[in-house]
């Protein structure tokens, strides 16, 4: 089947022979009624030729401008082009009615390969889906499309290819490469039940992996419908260009005809020369409207736009929408989870504090006995520093309640355990001895004796620091909200450069806090919210744009957030409110270069300085400037954004 682009491509090569064709018909037809030399007062022939070769080359543009007629959609660049080369027609200017078709249809020709081209790009380096997958069937191993795996089929990945579905590993290693997915330079070593996603590229050994997801629900389906969603949805900018072109068309040929009647009276009243310049007025009108054609913002914007969103893609950044980068650009106050977003979010025991008359192998065994039953995070520090060896027989043999906010209590005959915090043992009424060192504390007594404290720590992220540094440099406040106690949250805030934080925050208090900052804050500034996506829901929905990180398989994460980051890298906020920034500068740079020249050349149209073929070519030329100018946003390097 014959593609659209390629019938227009055949429609402007036959208009061009016939138009040439014209030319040597006086050579063919040398006498008669058919004669189209230059002293022939009607030549009906080479007229006939060039109205051809018009209605040929516009063939595209006449049918949509009768179709808006018919729906009511009169007023765009169709009806631009038809009236003006219809008037040139009018006025016996054949050939210049031919040529601006011609151009014009050239240029319309050559920007849709671009945007296409661009567009095919850009959803190829940002398209991850596997087309097929090595199923294990019956000892057999067969090719099939993803969509037909199921879950708990195995499939064999072998070196570069790649990752069809999410799944765990279950024979083998290898390395992997993540960069589509993350943008992780460095590959990452795999193996046997460790979980791997969707869309990454198997790169050393051969692996088989058990599926626990339908191939829709797998990572890379998940983020490559946002992206999908993300072309469709439409920025503040966009819209307003999409209005303004519905204006601007009208106006534009009410201005024309202004022009006419305004010079025919300025002709007629002053100089005398109404029949004289008639034409010429027309003619300059004509010129006019062929300059007004809105092709530059029509195109070069959503464009800007799609390349902002696929440069974030290639970084691993899936941001949902274009008028989320256009908020990105208006940040000035960044807010931050601290647990799971500036930290790892995994505790480690730093220390270990023995009470004088306890040792160390008591308060491992009682630890243990009382987190056996527990999957909080800090039980599952404890649980890794002093071995699990334990956990079997206390589940079978014991009773553990847990005191929510505060710890575990464990009894079993006339054995009584608490793991907890300060105001555990308060309650308990045993005297601890309070450790003032940096860290959340766990307080340990057994049968009302004190057997000592354990500090655990949360990791900072190594990016956390720089992070706060660059937000500072592009004069971004930075906030910090936790749960946790003030002493932790003030040392970590201190640590990676913060001076605004609240802590001993529950998740309503944390969506009130938002809320406040977003109320106090500027009209035309925006607020930024990170978490990880699963218990800040609620406040990345609130915030003004809401950044999840490392949430590539949380289904609550890409519901709630506005962008999406699939890995940890805290560095890719910087990137991504560089990439929107550079994204509006673009899409500025755009509507001025087009609204300039646009203006300058309406005025010099409207004096007579420009023919319409000209005019063609100033169009045209803008809008593959204008397109041009949008691509660069893909090809620039990461440091530069």
């Amino acid at each position: 089947m014959i593609s659209a682009d390629f019938r227009k491509l055949i429609r402007i090569i036959v208009s061009i022979l016939v138009l040439i064709f014209a030319f040597f018909a006086a050579d063919l037809f040398p006498h008669g009624m058919y004669s189209v030399s230059s002293n022939t007062s009607s030549p009906y022939l080479k007229s006939s030729l060039l109205i051809l070769a018009w209605l040929i080359a516009g063939e595209g543009v006449l049918k949509q401008f009768f179709s808006n007629i018919k729906y009511g959609k009169f007023f765009d660049e169709n009806s631009l082009m038809t009236i003006a080369t219809f008037g040139a027609i009018c006025l016996g200017n054949f050939i210049e009615a031919v040529m601006v078709m011609i151009l014009y249809e050239t240029g319309d020709y050559l920007q849709e390969k671009s945007v296409a081209k661009s567009q095919k790009s850009i959803s190829e380096l940002i398209d991850l889906r596997a087309v097929y997958a090595n199923v294990e069937r019956e000892g057999k191993i067969e090719k099939v499309q993803p969509a037909a795996v199921m879950i708990g089929e195995n499939i064999i990945i072998k070196p570069g290819e790649r990752i069809p579905l999410d799944g765990i590993i279950i024979a083998g290693q290898s390395s992997i490469d993540v960069s589509p997915l993350t943008g992780e330079s460095l590959p990452r070593e795999v193996k046997i039940n460790n979980y791997i996603f969707s869309g990454c590229i198997n790169l050393t050994g051969v692996i088989k992996v058990k599926t626990d997801k339908f191939y829709s629900d797998c990572a890379v389906n998940k983020l490559m419908s946002l992206v999908e969603a993300a072309k469709n949805s439409k920025s503040k900018t966009e819209k307003f260009i999409t209005k303004f072109s519905r204006v601007y068309t009208p106006l534009v040929i009410f201005l024309a005809v202004l022009l006419v009647i305004g010079q025919c009276v300025i002709n007629a009243n002053i100089y005398h020369l109404w029949h004289y310049n008639l034409k010429t007025v027309i003619e300059h009108a004509l010129t006019f409207l062929v300059i007004a054609c809105p092709c530059a913002f029509v195109i070069s914007v959503p464009l800007t736009f799609f390349s902002g969103i696929g440069a974030a893609s290639k970084w691993g950044i899936i941001i949902k929408g274009s008028e989320h980068l256009e908020t990105l650009s208006k940040v000035n106050t960044a807010v931050f989870d601290k647990t799971g977003t500036l930290t790892s979010g995994k505790h480690k025991v730093t220390r270990v504090f023995l009470a004088s008359d306890a040792d160390k192998d008591e308060l491992k065994e009682a630890v243990l006995k009382a987190e056996a039953g527990s999957n909080h995070p800090i039980a599952t520090a404890l649980k890794k520093e002093f071995g699990s060896n334990l956990i079997n027989q206390t589940m079978r043999n014991s009773n553990i309640t847990e005191i929510s906010g505060k710890g575990m209590w464990f009894v079993d005959g006339t054995t009584e355990i608490l793991v907890g915090n300060k105001e555990l043992m308060q309650d308990y009424n045993i005297p601890i001895f309070e450790q003032k060192q940096n860290g959340t504390k766990i307080y340990v007594a057994k049968n009302k004796k004190y057997l000592g404290c354990i500090v655990l720590s949360d990791e900072i992220k190594q990016s956390a620091k720089i992070l706060i540094s660059k937000l500072t440099g592009l004069k971004i406040k930075s906030v910090m909200l936790t749960g946790d106690i003030k002493d932790n949250a003030a040392a970590i805030a201190k640590t990676i450069g913060i001076n605004e934080w609240y802590a001993g925050l529950l998740p309503e208090d944390k969506l009130k806090k938002v809320e406040d900052i977003i109320k106090s804050n500027k009209k035309d500034k925006k607020v930024l919210y990170t978490g990880d996506g699963i218990n800040d829901a609620p406040v990345l929905m609130r915030s003004d744009v809401g950044i999840a990180m490392g949430a590539i398989g949380s289904e609550a994460a890409i519901e709630a957030s506005d962008v999406v980051i699939t890995d940890d890298n805290l560095a890719k906020i910087y990137l991504t409110i560089n990439i929107a920034k550079k994204t509006m500068k673009t899409v500025k740079e755009n509507i001025i270069l087009a609204f300039g020249v646009k203006v300058l050349f309406l005025a010099l149209g409207a004096l007579g300085y420009m023919t319409m073929c000209a005019a063609i070519f100033a169009d045209t030329g803008i809008t593959l400037i204008a397109v041009l100018n949008a691509l660069k946003i893909l090809k620039m390097k990461n440091k530069k954004l």
